[in-house]
């Protein structure tokens, strides 16, 4: 994995990345919602929800199959689970969410820093594969982090950056 940019024009690429209407309004509320859903350590449905069309409008509806108290024990499950295996991979079990799904919950909402999986982001990295499995996805997320503190941003700008590049390049 390496950037197809230079390290020193992160900022730049995120800097570009503008959400318009309803999806900068979802990302602002979520972002506001952060210090509450931590300190709860689950999702409700309405947030799962929201999360969901934020992602991946296409396969949003989906969620609407899983009862609340379900959303509630499979995020809460996610979220103080010890294990990164536990933490992405218990996440797929609720109808409609997947691992790039699985990865903006925890990129949103987990107290650690984690990248979302997205084509767009693994453009930007020299990765064009549809692998979802736990071992390409942990190296991602180390990929991801490792960048990430050495340029000194947090995890929100890397994603907008690699996001924009390859909306911009690809």
């Amino acid at each position: 994995m390496k950037l197809r940019f230079p390290e020193s024009k992160i900022q730049h690429w995120a800097d570009r990345n503008e959400p318009w209407g309803r999806i900068a309004k979802l990302e602002t509320e979520f972002l506001t919602l952060r210090p509450k859903i931590q300190k709860r350590s689950y999702l409700k449905k309405d947030e799962l929800q929201k999360i969901a069309y934020w992602k991946s409008p296409r396969t949003s509806g989906y969620i609407q199959y899983n009862d609340a108290d379900y959303i509630r024990d499979i995020t809460y499950c996610a979220f103080t689970a010890t294990n990164e295996r536990t933490r992405i991979r218990v996440l797929s079990c609720l109808d409609g969410v997947g691992l790039p799904s699985a990865s903006a919950i925890l990129h949103l909402f987990h107290k650690d820093d984690y990248p979302i999986y997205d084509f767009r982001a693994l453009w930007s990295i020299g990765e064009q594969n549809d692998d979802y499995s736990f071992s390409f996805w942990w190296d991602y997320v180390e990929f991801c982090r490792d960048v990430a503190n050495r340029n000194k941003v947090d995890m929100r700008t890397l994603d907008k950056a690699l996001w924009q590049y390859s909306k911009e390049n690809q």
